[in-house]
């Protein structure tokens, strides 16, 4: 407790929103946090989509009515707009990775169910080249923090992409599900233990859905049971 002290006078905790000085590593300050829009009830009950009001138990958006995800359930910590955008780009780009410990616990707080019924735990992956430039997967330092939160197994490396799709930034939703169709394969040497496992697939980002989709499917053809989807934050479609 001493030796923390002592470095909290040379090197004090920062609020992750906004670097103001924090009582402690990895909060928000009294003014960033109720300033980032958490995701609570009620919810769509397939995809996580946060609704304006409680349209009854067990209700599902439009979009997850007209076309179901592969995937049987998804939730998110955070809506992804302006405010949290400062927090999701300096760690997934700026080597911010001190944030996946807070971030991890935000995640594991908001999938809790998803989480209690999860056999594995896996991270979206990199493909080598992206990993080389950045140096470390972002949702696998997610993953690992959920995972502890939850006493779960994780499996760094259960899925590959199988080859280079380039960002998915400025594509459309139609391109985003072709750009990563079959891109991603499971691990021939943990083939075995997904066969009849609920999986848990974490992400930063959930956006149109499809990189979270496509790995779903890999998944699927190797025989998981179900495929649940959590992420930081997910985009929300305006109203």
């Amino acid at each position: 407790m001493a030796g923390r002290r002592l470095l909290d006078c040379v090197l004090p905790p920062l609020c992750l929103g906004c670097n103001e000085i924090v009582a402690e590593p990895g909060a928000l300050c009294a003014t960033c946090w109720p300033a980032f829009s958490f995701i609570a009830a009620p919810m769509c009950t397939r995809c996580g989509v946060p609704f304006a009001e409680d349209i009854g138990g067990n209700a599902q958006c439009g979009a997850c009515l007209r076309r179901p995800p592969r995937y049987l359930r998804a939730r998110a910590a955070l809506v992804y707009d302006d405010r949290s955008r400062r927090l999701v780009l300096p760690f997934k780009h700026g080597d911010r990775t001190d944030m996946a410990k807070s971030c991890g616990r935000w995640m594991a707080r908001a999938g809790h169910e998803l989480l209690a019924e999860a056999d594995l735990v896996a991270p979206v992956p990199l493909h080598w080249r992206r990993l080389l430039v950045r140096r470390y997967n972002q949702a696998l330092l997610l993953a690992r923090s959920v995972a502890q939160h939850g006493g779960r197994p994780v499996v760094p490396d259960l899925l590959y992409r199988a080859r280079w799709t380039g960002s998915q930034g400025k594509r459309t939703a139609k391109e985003r599900r072709k750009n990563v169709q079959s891109a991603f394969a499971v691990n021939a040497r943990w083939a075995a233990r997904v066969k009849g496992k609920t999986v848990l697939l974490v992400d930063d980002v959930l956006t149109t859905g499809a990189t979270v989709e496509a790995c779903t499917l890999a998944l699927q053809r190797a025989g998981a049971r179900d495929v649940d989807v959590l992420t930081l934050a997910r985009a929300v479609r305006a109203a």
